[in-house]
């Protein structure tokens, strides 16, 4: 129940500095008064205290109080403030970072999934690969099984640093997908650049996924322009379950 209680406070503390309730540098109110507002403890709220401190979010002192800190000091590979920032409202600069990291990480990390795949590895892999065809053929969850289709090939890569990555990179690429599949019929289209992918994996050449998988990213990216561009349409939030794709 004390976890629970601690819990919710980090996230009600966590969403309102992310969502600029306390403005850059400003000060944070003293313990007793957000335990009023929040109706806990001060201990509760010294120890999100500190968990917002251990991700950058803000800054205690002495002299200094208890201030918010600018979004570049904030650690943003921590699942939580990726999600508070989501729920928040994402900003089209979030999503250009977004798709540079991709850029950067995921065609390396490919490379790495072709030399170092073990059968048990392209087995997951295909796996998500047939709930994204299924989903695209006959309706469903495809934005899940994109997600586990990513995170499978980072797996692959048999990194220990790239694996904790992706528990970041999660939530960022579930923005990402939410987005690129709301353009009509950008699942159907994708499905061959994910299958060039895996295929390349499969056959152990890592030439060949780094490329595919950077024609695939590329094609996330204008996909993604594509939808913010021909509309007015609200980046999304991730407070509710992915959309699921109708029957063809």
């Amino acid at each position: 129940m004390i976890k629970n209680i601690h819990g919710r406070t980090l996230e009600l503390l966590g969403e309102a500095v992310v969502a600029g309730r306390y403005a850059i540098g400003a000060s944070i109110p003293a313990e007793p008064i957000l335990g009023e507002e929040l109706g806990v403890s001060r201990t509760v709220v010294r120890e999100a205290i500190k968990s917002l401190a251990a991700k950058g979010l803000i800054v205690t002192g002495p002299k200094v109080g208890t201030r918010v800190l600018p979004q570049d000091k904030w650690n943003w590979f921590d699942p939580d403030v990726i999600t508070w920032q989501s729920r928040a409202g994402l900003t089209p600069e979030f999503l250009r970072d977004l798709q540079d990291l991709r850029r950067v990480v995921e065609p390396a990390a490919v490379r790495l999934a072709a030399e170092r795949a073990s059968p048990q590895d392209i087995e997951e892999i295909e796996r998500a690969y047939a709930g994204m065809k299924e989903a695209v053929e006959n309706g469903g969850d495809y934005v899940t099984f994109d997600l586990r289709f990513h995170t499978g090939l980072l797996s692959a890569a048999r990194n220990r640093m790239l694996v904790q990555m992706s528990k970041a990179l999660n939530a960022l690429l579930r923005t990402s997908f939410e987005i690129s599949t709301s353009k009509p019929d950008g699942p159907a289209l994708s499905l061959p650049l994910h299958r060039a992918v895996l295929d390349a994996v499969i056959a152990h050449d890592p030439a060949k996924a780094e490329q595919a998988v950077i024609r695939l990213i590329d094609g996330a990216r204008q996909d993604i322009e594509d939808v913010l561009g021909s509309s007015r349409r609200r980046l999304p939030r991730l407070s509710r379950p992915p959309p699921r794709l109708k029957a063809h």
